[in-house]
């Protein structure tokens, strides 16, 4: 037991919730929540994670202090809050387990995350340039080392420039990446990830029903991707689909939708498909079987799929039923040994975690080595581009950097540079623009027209969870195998539509945050914990992004009066997601729940929109920069040049004038590509 007072709670307040945790997560022939260590989680929580959570649980203590019914509590939203944060450390064992790395909770509900056998962590050594040792001047920027970033740098090097990557992020170990089911980018449970930029330093203003909130990185309304070296494809789920010709023409397709500003792209599938082969073939993508959306691919896929989860033959079987077509997942993801990487292991952690062997293709593992092989590319971490620099004519002529050092001091320098490839996702893209105003463009770079930050989207998902009366979860991953596309276009009146796949293997957490969430077993108690054990692997969840219909009123701004760590004004989101993808989601969640009610689902839950009064941003944001052929309406050309600056490109999914009823990161892939390709002067 800690001292009094060391993490903020008094001896009674830990009793209270010690009683509370014994409550919600009671002994039987595995501890509770208590035995576990709740009370020293809770402590550990508000005085290394969330600080700011402190008012909250001191709440939810008061009112489990003089309500001792766990019914009661649960009745309270702080009280309900709290015991949800109780059980879900227990399930994930927090990393801090006095039981070591195999929790009883993971005994207890049958789960393993090495159901394939044991594996030694690898990674792929990357050297990194310290600030102090920066030239003063590169041919090209890069800002941002993800999908976008770090394909543009390997073509750009290797055409013969020097390129400097700048990386808000660091580059964390794998095996720090691979330990915690709570702090992780995949997550719920609100708990800063590792992969997070300065959680507590960079707040942005999230605008919900026309009211402006401050949050953090780990809250929902943040909007958040991973921050690090190769950004979210370093823990990423590595589907690798691509977009369809329809999802390039959808205003031509369906018309707009009144209150939406739905457009077509100013290129074509035929436009991108070169690229799209060049991505599958370079990064690596595994997967079999024939979208009913897109032709044949010109060259095939250099792997094949991946074994199917235990579950998959079920889903095909029921999808035959219904006369519906399947394929396998095209995945980022080696099946078998390709191109110096081991072939995939099958953890049961994929998504949300670091591949602990490397078969998972990120920009970290395939294009950032090559480009930095080439000897002409320097990796900068743990460093923000504040702006874009002009000269007197308002021309771009390098960028200025700030990053914070080990004591805290504030470090700032310019870098000059030919060409500016910007690469930092569709809410820090437009931010940067925006904060990069001068006298020639007041209200941001390339902003004259007010369209930097307009038409942000993401993806809503849609999807049912169903519970079998027989294990149905066999725990070798990645999970994501099976799919149907049938649904993503041509469906009566609907605009768009999307995909739909079994899930990746769950952690424990992430499993009682589905379940309690569906209604499927009760949140807390005996009952709950019983429940827990019964349903963990006899659940099975169909899920898919949804095609969105964009609005102008959804969009980024940067806040006037909120300030980063730097000084610097932080993103304001605002807006909501149009009624038609409120129609979507329903529609494609009744499909996932048809699909898993044929293969023997025995209760049913659907999900619903849930962000329908905020705007839709998170994993797949994209749109808030679009290519486009008028000025007008648009921030970049067709080759991603900001309109008015012919030496600064947009590599990243901000350019995406639609998004695509798939995960989106092998068309940011391809579309980097085609783009750094043309400034290479690289013809294909």
């Amino acid at each position: 037991m800690e001292e009094e007072g060391a993490y903020s709670l008094s001896a009674q307040e830990r009793s209270i919730l010690g009683r509370l945790a014994e409550l919600a997560v009671p002994r039987d022939e595995f501890p509770s929540a208590a035995d576990v260590g709740a009370v020293a989680f809770v402590e550990r929580v508000l005085a290394e994670d969330r600080p700011d959570w402190r008012p909250r649980v001191l709440r939810a203590l008061e009112v489990a202090g003089a309500e001792p019914d766990l019914d009661a509590v649960l009745a309270d939203s702080d009280g309900a809050w709290l015991v949800r944060l109780v059980a879900q450390g227990f399930y994930a064992g927090d990393g801090h387990s006095p039981y070591g790395e195999r929790p009883p909770a993971w005994e207890m509900v049958g789960w393993r995350p090495d159901a394939a056998g044991t594996w030694e962590t690898t990674q792929t050594e990357l050297t990194v340039t310290p600030r102090s040792a920066l030239a003063g001047r590169y041919d090209c920027v890069i800002i941002g080392s993800g999908a976008g970033g770090g394909a543009a740098a390997q073509v750009l090097a290797e055409s013969g420039r020097s390129v400097l990557v700048v990386e808000t992020g660091c580059y964390p170990s794998t095996e720090s990446l691979t330990r915690d089911h709570l702090r992780n980018p995949r997550s719920t449970v609100g708990l800063p990830a590792f992969t997070d930029p300065d959680p507590q330093g960079r707040p942005r203003v999230s605008v919900v029903d026309g009211e402006a909130q401050i949050v953090l990185p780990p809250d929902g309304g943040w909007g958040n991707n991973a921050f690090t070296v190769g950004g979210g494809t370093r823990v990423y789920g590595a589907q690798a689909w691509r977009f369809a010709p329809r999802d390039f023409t959808m205003a031509s397709t369906y018309g707009v939708p009144e209150g939406s500003a739905l457009a077509d792209w100013p290129i074509t599938y035929a436009d991108l498909e070169p690229y799209y082969s060049l991505a599958e073939q370079r990064f690596g993508v595994s997967g079999g079987g024939v979208d009913p959306w897109h032709d044949s691919r010109s060259i095939p896929l250099p792997m094949p799929p991946l074994p199917r989860s235990g579950s998959a033959q079920r889903l095909v079987d029921a999808a035959d039923r219904l006369g519906w077509g399947t394929l396998d997942v095209p995945l980022l993801i080696n099946s078998v040994d390709y191109q110096g990487r081991s072939g995939c292991v099958r953890c049961g952690q994929c998504v949300g975690f670091a591949c602990p062997v490397d078969a998972k293709a990120g920009t970290h593992n395939t294009a950032l080595p090559a480009a930095l092989a080439t000897g002409l590319c320097t990796l900068v971490t743990e460093t923000t581009a504040e702006r874009l620099v002009t000269d007197a004519r308002g021309r771009v002529t390098g960028v200025a950097l700030v990053a914070a050092d080990a004591d805290g001091r504030i470090w700032r320098r310019t870098v000059d540079c030919a060409e500016v490839v910007v690469a930092a996702g569709a809410t820090e893209t437009p931010r940067l623009l925006l904060n990069s105003a001068h006298d020639h463009e007041p209200r941001g770079l390339g902003n004259n027209r007010d369209q930097v930050g307009r038409y942000l989207q993401a993806h809503v998902y849609a999807g049912a969870a169903g519970a079998f009366d027989d294990e149905v979860v066999d725990l070798l991953g990645p999970g994501v195998s099976i799919a149907t596309c049938d649904f993503r276009h041509g469906n009566d009146g609907i605009v768009g539509g999307g995909m739909l796949a079994n899930e990746f293997v769950a952690t424990p957490a992430s499993t009682y945050d589905y379940l309690t969430g569906a209604g499927l077993i009760p949140p807390a108690g005996a009952a709950g914990k019983q429940a827990m054990r019964r349903e963990a692997l006899r659940t099975l969840r169909v899920v898919g992004p949804i095609q969105e219909v964009t609005s102008a009123e959804s969009r980024v701004r940067v806040d006037p009066e909120v300030t980063d760590r730097f000084g610097n004004a932080v993103v304001r989101i605002s807006g909501s997601i149009h009624p038609e993808d409120v129609r979507t989601q329903a529609y494609m969640s009744d499909k996932a729940r048809q699909w898993l009610v044929e293969a023997g689902a025995a209760r049913t839950a659907v999900g619903g929109a849930g962000t329908a009064r905020r705007a839709s941003v998170g994993q797949h944001q994209a749109g808030t920069c679009r290519m486009g052929d008028d000025p007008a309406r648009s921030v970049t050309d067709p080759y991603g040049r900001v309109w008015g600056h012919e030496n600064v490109r947009i590599v990243d999914g901000s350019v995406h004038v639609t998004n695509g009823g798939v995960n989106p990161v092998l068309t940011i892939l391809a579309g980097s590509l085609r783009i750094a390709e043309h400034l290479a002067g690289v013809t294909r």
